[in-house]
């Protein structure tokens, strides 16, 4: 099943909490698994609740599927939906589960400048943008 689109853009708030488990390199399915087992939930209500196919979350948590790619609104909603549950995870320990920073916040205003500034630029730019914005993108190495 293909992902639906929604699940393909980058914007939201960062959340400040951390957590020792995410420190010690607990990866995304063992960080999901102990958030829904304190919950007392499934992988199943847990794709409902937070809008994520079931067989995606089910890779994820298998580990057979990447994350790399995917809105990181997704697993912010995770994340609220695992707390809302009362499980003890935060954004941030999603994040470092899936070795990626948590992104700033953003909203419509800057994200419509940006694309004014992109439509604006020749055909050869707008690639050297998109190579530069992926390159910022990219985990840095601690």
């Amino acid at each position: 099943m293909p992902m639906p689109d929604h699940l393909f853009v980058t914007t939201g708030q960062s959340d400040p909490g951390d957590h020792p488990a995410a420190d010690q390199g607990e990866d995304l399915g063992v960080l999901l698994t102990r958030a829904l087992a304190q919950a007392d939930k499934t992988q199943k209500d847990l794709a409902a609740a937070a809008n994520v196919p079931y067989t995606t979350l089910n890779h994820w948590v298998a580990g057979r599927r990447g994350t790399s790619r995917v809105d990181p609104e997704v697993f912010r909603g995770m994340a609220e939906v695992l707390r809302r549950w009362g499980a003890d995870v935060t954004v941030r320990q999603i994040f470092a589960a899936i070795g990626r920073p948590v992104p700033g916040p953003s909203d419509q205003e800057r994200e419509e400048r940006l694309l004014r500034i992109y439509r604006a630029l020749s055909t050869e730019r707008q690639r050297d943008l998109i190579r530069i914005a992926e390159a910022m993108g990219r985990p840095t190495a601690s």
